[in-house]
């Protein structure tokens, strides 16, 4: 039996998840993620570690951009086998790949004009990485998935998919490889959602396999529950609106835009803050939003049934969903406190940066991340405490008032994955430990190895290795 596994992604970063599986004559992705850090995003643009056409499939996890935002251009380079997911993430990868491809052509342009203005050129080329055509080249090859549905991907080759408790329709991937109880299993376990958290479920738990992939994103840290950060929520946006500021909150359209939704609607209905206009200035969050009412098996049970009788937890009186250009320059016209929530979560790009224009300065307005923000994202700048900002080509003093909420995070933290890991009855051969910043990774691999004694190694970038 010949296994091998390279590292391609999220190995000793967070954003670029891919893994390269070798099986006797059949290779496969699990993931093919876009790089977000800035100063890996030359990455994105490299040669495919394996030619395309030579993949017999993709297993997505789920639809986050650092997941599944490089299958355009796997698709367009030759790519023409399932890309298996689930159906929920297939449907939502659909809006997310379409918006990623809108703003990589969006962004070529504007540089384009902007070097072509300023004489000089970029780091990387003035052309997009995909276009929406080459993103919906990818909708016929998405497989759906079901979880606890074993599929056969090629001869002593089965994958089975299971709830992450991440985002809408996140799964964990076991693959076993080998048959007639000559067997080897692998466990990739995506991102990792929390515990007892409002509308997924909790993450779905193994006893055994012989090797795992798991995520650290907050392998380092521990941080406040849900309630406990709605809590500060309410204290922000109520000390902000005492001043007249604006409470802007970079969020992603997955699960983080639908989750502060919800908390609104909690506070809203305590009367814990004050009635303020609310913004979702991002159309892709409002479809995602959308997709939510078409799974309601994959729901937290209360929140299923408020579903069912047509009380959408994502919905009360003063929210506005944004669509056009015009509807989002408007709310910079108006006076008084609101609460704006734009995408990009880390600011990359998207409608978020010309909110934080008109808001970034302003000592009376707050900026509330509710996320991950990948190192050379705008977004960690700004939560590093950054005195001046670049945004859109020019420079903004920072004045506004910084928080990071991460109760809000999707990931578990530091204890949800040592709980998940403490479920396994016996060690496997070898942890791997990736999609983490290199101090959270080494800092988790350790606690484990001081906490069970296994074996755990921390990839590097293209590292190979052949799992017996």
């Amino acid at each position: 039996m010949h296994i091998e596994l390279t590292f391609l992604g999220a190995a000793q970063n967070v954003t670029g998840s891919q893994y390269l599986v070798k099986v006797n004559n059949v290779s496969f992705l699990v993931d093919c993620g876009l790089y977000q850090e800035r100063e890996l995003r030359g990455r994105n643009w490299q040669r495919f570690y394996v030619p395309p056409q030579t993949l017999g499939a993709v297993l997505l996890t789920h639809s986050h951009l650092d997941h599944c935002g490089l299958l355009p251009r796997l698709v367009r380079e030759g790519f023409y086998r399932p890309i298996y997911c689930t159906a929920a993430t297939a449907e939502i990868a659909e809006i997310i790949l379409a918006d990623s491809a809108n703003i990589q052509q969006e962004d070529a342009e504007f540089k384009r004009r902007r070097h072509e203005r300023e004489g000089r050129r970029g780091r990387y080329p003035e052309i997009p990485l995909y276009t929406t055509d080459n993103a919906k080249a990818c909708l016929p090859l998405f497989s759906s998935a079901g979880y606890g549905k074993t599929i056969e991907i090629g001869d002593g080759l089965e994958v089975t998919f299971y709830d992450a408790g991440h985002v809408l329709g996140s799964a964990m991937i076991k693959v076993v490889v080998g048959k007639n109880g000559d067997e080897r299993t692998i466990i990739f376990s995506g991102d990792i959602g929390g515990w007892d958290k409002p509308i997924l479920h909790n993450p779905s738990l193994f006893e055994e396999a012989d090797y795992v992939l798991v995520e650290s994103t907050y392998g380092d840290r521990s941080f406040e529950n849900g309630e406990e950060a709605a809590d500060e929520l309410a204290e922000v946006i109520n000390m902000t609106a005492k001043k007249g500021g604006n409470i802007v909150i970079p969020s992603f359209a997955l699960e983080r835009s639908q989750e502060i939704l919800y908390y609104l609607n909690r506070l809203l209905l305590e009367n814990r803050i004050p009635h303020l206009m609310v913004f979702v200035d991002s159309p892709m969050a409002v479809n995602v939003t959308k997709v939510f009412e078409h799974y309601p098996e994959l729901l937290d049970a209360d929140v299923a049934e408020l579903m069912r009788q047509g009380k959408s937890p994502f919905d009360f009186p003063g929210l506005n969903l944004v669509r056009t250009i015009d509807e989002s320059k408007a709310i910079n016209h108006i006076v008084g406190s609101v609460i704006i929530i734009a995408g990009s979560g880390m600011c990359t790009g998207g409608r978020i940066k010309h909110h934080l224009v008109t808001n970034i300065s302003r000592p009376d307005s707050t900026v509330v991340f509710v996320g991950y923000q990948a190192e050379g994202t705008l977004g960690r700048h700004i939560v590093d405490g950054a005195k001046e900002v670049r945004i859109l080509g020019q420079h903004y003093p920072v004045r506004a008032r910084v928080v990071q909420l991460n109760g809000f995070s999707s990931h578990a933290d530091k204890t949800g994955l040592i709980k998940w890991l403490s479920n396994f009855s016996k060690p496997p051969r070898c942890l791997f430990v990736t999609h983490g910043e290199p101090d959270a990774s080494r800092y988790f691999s350790n606690l484990v190895i001081g906490k069970t004694g296994w074996e755990v190694v921390v990839p590097n970038y293209q590292d190979k290795v052949l799992l017996d």
